[in-house]
């Protein structure tokens, strides 16, 4: 009998599996992972999600006694005995009081928020006693994989354009600096990071999003499920999927749709997802008159028909690290329009897969109506979508590098 080999041992960890391009993203990592030679462990800090059924079987799945109670108010944890939460809850929003009296001003990042609150978190969580071969943080910040797991290489992701978003530099410097390595996910992505952390750079690379296309073009068959998508076969179908905020713009799409249809193409334009902004995007759409034209379908665990059955996918963000949907539009072989954020090149091919436009209302509105208006144009976008392979798969082989 020959010697069975130990497999290499691998950690991450990372929020939830709610609806999202990142968590998406991590799906088709773990997908890919090659289960006769690595074991994985997965930690969720809350195990919820409508992706949690699509976590391959082989993935050791845990979660944290303290996240879970996260969401819920200080007062419930503390009356349910939970008194390490409502610890936590308190000397967050002390701290973020503090902090606002000391910069004098009400607003303070969601970003430093998230520092102050999840490095505290790390603490109370248990530390985990195996020692892996790598550890990965695949959602920022990433002080749980460095205080509380054991292992011989720990790399943290980076999955947006670091000059858009306003953690506390002083506090993320001494995270960066104590990871082995980085992982963006463009190569855009990894120059705006570089920018704000040069001396990051001989540890930073490149892994793109890794995408399950098979699945996704399975998925795409399945009916859709909502009638006023499918009621009007004539009106050309514009579609967005994402979260429901700043970075993704959405807020501004019933203004883009008034200019279009001003212009004299007769839309609807279709937003997919959920978010912190979606009261500011239906008062914009109430604002707009675009009640009938701009329409919100909420969360979908499947969006992939509507992607499918869309005349255009328009991606119209302020800011991306790399946007997923872009990505999965192209492999449904879908015309695709993005604005001209900084890490668009990195995303599309301007005028051979997708096309860039400018972020102003006016142009965007006049460039999506050139698009819209040229049927030869949509069709060459789609071809060439459709003879690309999007699904990234080798990326997989940087991450088995890292264990060598």
């Amino acid at each position: 009998m020959g010697v069975k080999k130990v497999k290499k041992k691998i950690f991450i960890y990372h929020y939830s599996m709610e609806l999202g391009g990142i968590e998406r993203s991590l799906i088709g990592l773990l997908k890919k992972i090659d289960y006769s030679k690595f074991e994985v462990d997965l930690l969720l800090l809350k195990q919820e999600g409508e992706l949690l059924s699509q976590i391959p079987k082989e993935v050791n799945i845990s979660s944290c006694p303290v996240g879970e109670m996260l969401g819920i108010p200080i007062v419930e944890a503390l009356k349910k005995g939970k008194i390490s939460v409502g610890l936590i809850r308190l000397y967050a929003s002390l701290k973020i009081r503090i902090l606002k009296k000391i910069f004098k001003s009400k607003k303070i990042s969601s970003e430093q928020i998230g520092q102050i609150l999840y490095k505290k978190v790390a603490k109370y969580m248990d530390k985990i006693e195996t020692i892996y071969d790598l550890a990965i943080g695949f959602s920022w910040p990433h002080y749980y994989i460095l205080n509380n797991i054991k292992a011989k290489k720990k790399i943290g992701w980076v999955h947006t354009d670091y000059s858009k978003i306003f953690p506390n530099i002083k506090e993320d410097r001494k995270m960066w600096e104590k990871l082995d390595m980085i992982a963006c996910v463009s190569e855009e992505c990894k120059n705006t990071f570089l920018e704000v952390f040069p001396e990051a750079e001989i540890k930073t690379i490149v892994i793109e999003n890794i995408l399950d296309q098979k699945y996704l073009k399975k998925m795409s068959l399945q009916k859709v499920d909502d009638q006023s998508f499918t009621s009007d076969m004539l009106t050309k179908k514009i579609l967005s999927v994402g979260r429901f905020c700043e970075a993704k713009n959405f807020d501004n799409v019933p203004s883009i749709c008034r200019e279009i249809l001003n212009q004299g193409e007769d839309i609807v334009w279709y937003l997919i997802g959920f978010g912190p902004d979606e009261a500011l995007i239906r008062e914009k759409i109430h604002q707009e008159g675009m009640e009938e034209k701009v329409i919100i379908l909420g969360k979908k665990e499947n969006p992939y028909p509507y992607m499918k059955a869309c005349d255009l996918y328009v991606q119209p963000s302020r800011f991306e690290g790399k946007a997923v949907t872009v990505r999965e539009a192209q492999m449904l072989g879908k015309p695709v329009v993005i604005t001209n954020f900084e890490s668009a090149k990195s995303q599309v091919e301007d005028g051979v897969d997708g096309i860039i436009v400018p972020m102003d209302v006016e142009s965007c509105a006049k460039e999506i109506v050139r698009v819209l208006q040229d049927k030869k144009l949509c069709e060459r976008l789609s071809e060439t979508c459709r003879n690309r392979d999007y699904s990234n798969g080798g990326e997989i082989d940087k991450i088995y590098r890292l264990m060598k």
